[in-house]
């Protein structure tokens, strides 16, 4: 496993985590638990079980933080970057704590592990089809995430080895065709641009052929994105930009699936972007099982 996917966790503020627990808390349980009342506060233990074989483990943190933010502790078996199975269910962590509160947290920690877990698996296949043709650019995803949960999900990016791209409208200029068509021309969108942003930020223009993708170059963008081009279309723009502007990193965006990336696969491509690594994205299925007191019976099957 690579050193990034061991150690992605650590990008995370603490205190990030922490509000975006309470955050979750306080949206399911807004005011009374009356199922609590059934259970109480005695401690009990549940198993954390993977139900998706071969999938990649990716959300710890969150999950983690869910739990600590009720009072409860979580020993983990395995750890994001990990690959989980082959068998058709893996006991994945063991989470520990008062019956009430560990079931307050159940829900939001499950939801947020299967999401991300389900993009780090998808990633992480893609960039293994990436390797085995020998390609050295990046496959990135998108900015197309679920309103509030961006950090999770970029999470999953990085933990699934893929770019994140850019985190938010501040993180990188990136100039689409209503910025173009508003402002009147891509250089003057590039110019204005520029004068705000200065040294400090790349700008990316969405260019829809080789003729805009030069303009955008010649105004000074650092990236251009060749927008919903097919492929044999895309190397021959991506080529012929090159040539001109070596420096210049190129986007193939728009269309591409992970059934179809190969295709955009090319040494004049740097970066591939794929909006379907969180929109569709299948999850991972976990479910977490209360183990019956000693006393009531013997432990509960899987």
């Amino acid at each position: 496993m690579s050193f990034t996917s061991y150690t992605a966790a650590h990008s995370i503020p603490p205190h990030t985590l922490t509000q975006l627990a309470r955050e979750w808390l306080a949206e399911d349980t807004p005011n009374f638990d009356p199922a609590g009342v059934c259970v109480g506060s005695q401690e009990v233990e549940a198993r954390l079980l993977c139900k998706t074989p071969h999938s990649i483990l990716a959300g710890s943190p969150f999950f983690t933080a869910v739990f600590t933010e009720v009072g409860c502790t979580v020993d983990w078996i395995f750890r994001d970057g990990d690959e989980i199975g082959p068998d058709a269910i893996t006991l994945t962590a063991v989470v520990r704590g008062p019956a009430r509160c560990l079931l307050l947290g159940e829900r939001q920690a499950l939801n947020c592990l299967s999401r991300v877990s389900g993009i780090a698996t998808r990633c992480s296949r893609l960039q293994a089809v990436a390797t085995a043709r020998g390609w050295h650019g990046e496959v990135a995803g998108t900015r197309k995430t679920t309103p509030g949960f961006r950090l999770a999900e970029k999470y999953g990016m990085l933990v699934g080895g893929v770019s994140m791209h850019r985190h938010d409208l501040s993180g990188m200029v990136m100039l689409k065709d209503n910025h173009v068509w508003a402002s009147g021309s891509i250089t003057q969108a590039v110019k204005a641009a520029r004068s705000v942003c200065g040294f400090s930020s790349k700008i990316e223009v969405e260019c829809h052929s080789a003729e805009e993708g030069r303009e955008a170059a010649g105004a000074g963008a650092n990236i251009v994105m060749l927008d919903n081009l097919q492929p044999q279309e895309l190397h021959v723009a991506a080529r012929a930009l090159k040539e001109k502007f070596p420096t210049l990193l190129i986007e193939a965006s728009g269309g591409v699936t992970p059934e179809n990336i190969v295709m955009y696969f090319s040494p004049h491509v740097d970066i591939i972007s794929l909006g379907c690594i969180t929109q569709g994205c299948p999850v991972v299925d976990f479910s977490l099982k209360v183990q019956k007191p000693a006393s009531h019976s013997s432990l509960q099957e899987w």
